[in-house]
């Protein structure tokens, strides 16, 4: 049985590793000012989000508090 030169049953599999396409892909599509306009649009409302319950959660989660109501009205005269 004659043996051939190959190192593995398949050469061309252990080629693939070297082959370099000459097909370059399309360069991307420009955005258009819509697109644009959409992504800064649905940036902006996270970060207001984002910004508005920061402001609002920072009273709840102040230390000096005082208690507006501790008890009712009625346990005053006790």
């Amino acid at each position: 049985m004659s043996r051939r030169g190959e190192s593995v049953p398949f050469a061309f599999i252990a080629d693939a590793d070297r082959f370099r396409s000459n097909v370059t892909p399309p360069p991307p599509a420009r955005r258009s000012f819509r697109e644009i306009a959409g992504s800064a649009l649905v940036g902006l409302t996270i970060v207001a989000g984002l910004v508005g319950s920061v402001v609002l959660g920072l009273p709840a989660l102040s230390e000096n508090q005082s208690p507006a109501h501790d008890q009712p009205a009625a346990a005053e005269g006790r």
